[in-house]
């Protein structure tokens, strides 16, 4: 059958129109990928980057200025500003926006501007001219510029047809009135207006503020368009700080501390002075010190000599406060703590006769401990133990009270730890572990060696002795003034605890006061002020023999009821009688002379009552009151009492009064008050006050619960009744000075 059809092999043809229809979808395809592409990347800068490129533009279109907060004063306790800030300026320039119309125009434009700053503000012209013609966006030109200097510039400004690329910022200078005055304690401000030492470091939060700030609409050019409206925020002023220092106290202090370590060649000293009652440091004094105004220019030739040979780390000490921030051994100034830790533990009494005996050394095995003198002091009472400052004497005390108990008190006066009194950089004490302590340590504790305390740790210490036992916190700091509302912040003094007995606190200012009448304190005496003290010299410490000898006194004043405690310590004396007593106590003693007055410490103050004393109080009778109502009505009087009541005291009456009432007598005299349900007598006996001064046979009378009444004047002659006698607390009496 024949094939109707006749099939060729060859290839079929694709039409036109079809391969454009693929090359239309693969464009179609590559347009639909970058479409995706875009609307991931739109996606992305808006939704993710979109909040960084908005600030971005914002920041583009808007000026933002700072405006300082000026820095809080540092004030005085008596109001006077010891730290204060003035209204300066900081300048600045934009490099790149200093143009010319070619590049000759652009430069003779940035010699001229170098040139001008360099003479308004006595720059380095090179220096200056390299931060011209920097490409930085910004240099900062001169900072902290007064106000006449600023208005030099702006007048070169105006005359010279330029308003762009120079900046003008408001910002403030630091100033210390006082220079050199209290420079350990007030401290110095970095360019930044930052605290970097003492109060300016330590309560900077508070002095700072908060800056406020400028924002302001600009053009394509960054130009500020006029008529907008911009957003102002104001700045939050630092606070007044408010110090317990006074101006007059200090002077005093740094005055005398000058002189003394001049005078003794000493390698530098150091003052405080304390208000025991509060813990108020009213001075706080160093020599060598430095200018406030120029703290990197040294003005003392301790500091200028050697200046240039020290490294960066080492001018640091230069500014270290050494009262809160060095230690030292305090040597025999530390043997008042000792023995006020005897008493009140009843070890001892204040004048039992031969209780320790010097032969001039104490031997501990092998070990021979010397006392400071080259003879024997021999057969002494507690007393004369402090006013010869008998090493052995002490060696032999510590022995009886035991390390553990030495350890217990040494907390509870707090040398274990820092005082807590607010100033940076302070350390605490270096004493040895209590398991470690054995018999030559304990011996040399005794005196003030081998154990190292800050200075501020001392009279601390022997302030609380001198406060009736009871320990006050360091306080530099007294108020915080808010300067835009005006509201004050007090820091209340804080009482930490009471560490010895009032009876005990007592005894120890009778000795205190022996030691400056009648022992190695006599350099430290006042005319017509009664003074308890102490002298210290200690030896270098082993490991740093060249530290040398610091030769210390401390002071209390009035003895019987101290006002005021000094404490002066003169480090490596080169004088051949290097002693506390032969440089120190005369520090002590005309700081005093100078500062009791200026309290209104008065001679009539520390007056124990005369029989023509106008000062005498007549005792109330409070015979058949309440024990409550009766107390209430002696104190206001002035007077202290003393009761036993099991009941209670808003019920039970008085029946007894001793003195009786109408006795005449001194403020701060006792009265024993006895009810029916409690009348037992305590009998104590009249302690022996021939030769003794006024203030001294108080203080010795007042620890046996007794009161003094005073004829005459000088020292105590004849007493009624006599020494010896048995006689109840709150009896009077009477003693004839002659």
């Amino acid at each position: 059958m024949e094939n109707k059809f006749n099939f060729k092999n060859k290839k079929t043809k694709t039409p036109a129109n079809t391969v454009t229809s693929k090359k239309l979808q693969c464009a179609m395809l590559v347009l639909f990928v970058l479409l995706l592409a875009l609307i991931f990347r739109l996606g992305f800068l808006q939704i993710v980057k979109g909040a960084d490129y908005k600030e971005k533009a914002v920041k583009q279109q808007t000026m933002s200025k700072l405006v300082s907060a000026k820095r809080g004063n540092i004030l005085d306790t008596t109001g006077k500003s010891l730290a204060i800030s003035a209204q300066v300026d900081t300048v600045s320039i934009n490099p790149t926006k200093i143009k010319g119309k070619n590049d000759k125009e652009t430069k003779d434009k940035q010699e001229k501007l170098a040139k001008a700053f360099s003479e308004i503000f006595e720059l380095d012209y090179e220096e200056t001219l390299e931060k011209v013609t920097s490409n930085s966006s910004i240099q900062t030109i001169a900072r902290k510029v007064e106000q006449d200097k600023i208005e030099k510039l702006k007048e070169w400004m105006k005359e010279n047809k330029i308003s762009t690329g120079i900046n003008i910022d408001e910002d403030t200078r630091r100033y210390y009135p006082y220079n050199n005055l209290a420079a350990y304690v007030i401290g110095f401000c970095n360019s930044d207006n930052q605290g970097i030492y003492g109060i300016e470091r330590s309560y900077n939060s508070y002095l700072t503020g908060t800056p406020g700030k400028i924002v302001t609409s600009t053009d394509v050019n960054s130009k500020e368009i006029s008529g907008e409206e911009g957003q102002h925020i104001e700045a939050e002023n630092g606070n007044n700080v408010v110090l317990t220092i006074d101006v007059n106290i200090q002077s005093i202090a740094e005055k005398y501390l000058k002189e003394a370590v001049e005078k003794n060649n000493a390698r530098n000293g150091n003052v405080i002075i304390m208000k025991p009652s509060t813990g108020d440091i009213l001075a706080m004094a160093q020599y060598p010190d430095y200018d406030l105004n120029n703290p990197f220019t040294p003005t003392s030739s301790y500091w200028i000599n050697k200046w240039d040979s020290l490294s960066s780390s080492e001018k640091t000490e230069m500014y270290r406060n050494i009262m809160v921030s060095s230690r030292y051994e305090p040597g025999s100034t530390f043997k008042l703590i000792n023995a006020a830790i005897a008493l009140e533990e009843d070890l001892v009494e204040t004048d039992t006769a031969g209780e320790f005996n010097c032969l001039g050394y104490e031997m501990f095995g092998k070990t021979k401990i010397k006392c400071w003198t080259s003879g024997a002091h021999g057969p002494q009472s507690l007393r004369k133990v402090l006013e010869n400052s008998c090493n052995p004497g002490m060696m032999q005390l510590v022995k009886k009270i035991g390390t553990r108990t030495l350890y217990k008190y040494y907390q509870a006066f707090g040398l274990f730890s820092k005082t807590g009194v607010g100033l940076p950089e302070e350390i605490s004490s270096i004493f040895h572990q209590e398991n470690n302590v054995g018999v030559t340590e304990l011996a040399t504790m005794g005196f003030g060696q081998r154990i190292k305390i800050t200075p501020l740790q001392l009279i601390t210490t022997i302030s609380s002795i001198a406060n009736d036992g009871v320990l006050m916190q360091p306080r530099i700091v007294k108020e915080i003034i808010n300067t835009d509302t005006n509201a004050v912040t007090t820091i209340e003094p804080v009482e930490v605890r009471q560490v010895i007995s009032s009876e005990t606190a007592t005894q120890m200012l009778d000795m205190m006061e022996s030691v400056v009448t009648d022992g190695t304190g006599k350099t430290g005496a006042v005319k017509g002020y009664s003074v308890g003290g102490k002298t210290g010299t200690s030896e270098p410490p082993v490991e740093d023999k060249d530290f040398g000898y610091v030769a210390s006194f401390i002071a209390v004043s009035p003895a019987e009821n101290p006002e005021v405690v000094v404490l002066v310590a003169l480090y490596d004396p080169q004088v051949k009688n290097y002693h506390g007593g032969t440089v120190s106590g005369p520090v002590a003693s005309s700081i005093l002379e100078e500062v009791l007055p200026y309290l209104g410490i008065s001679h009539d103050k520390i007056d124990v009552g005369t029989s023509s004393s106008t000062s005498l109080v007549s005792i109330p009778n409070v015979e058949n009151k309440t024990v409550a109502e009766a107390w209430k009505v002696l104190t206001n009087a002035g007077f202290r009492c003393e009761f036993n009541v099991t009941g209670n005291k808003n019920e039970v009456l008085v029946t007894d009064q001793v003195p009786s009432a109408g006795t005449r007598l001194a403020k701060n005299s006792l009265v024993m008050l006895y009810t029916a349900e409690n009348n037992v007598r305590t009998s104590t006996t009249v302690p022996n006050l021939n030769g003794m001064s006024a203030a001294r046979a108080a203080n010795s009378l007042k620890s046996k619960n007794l009161n003094i009444t005073v004829e005459g004047t000088g020292t105590v002659e004849t007493q009624v009744p006599a020494a010896g006698s048995s006689v109840e607390q709150g009896t009077v009496v009477k003693v004839i000075l002659k």
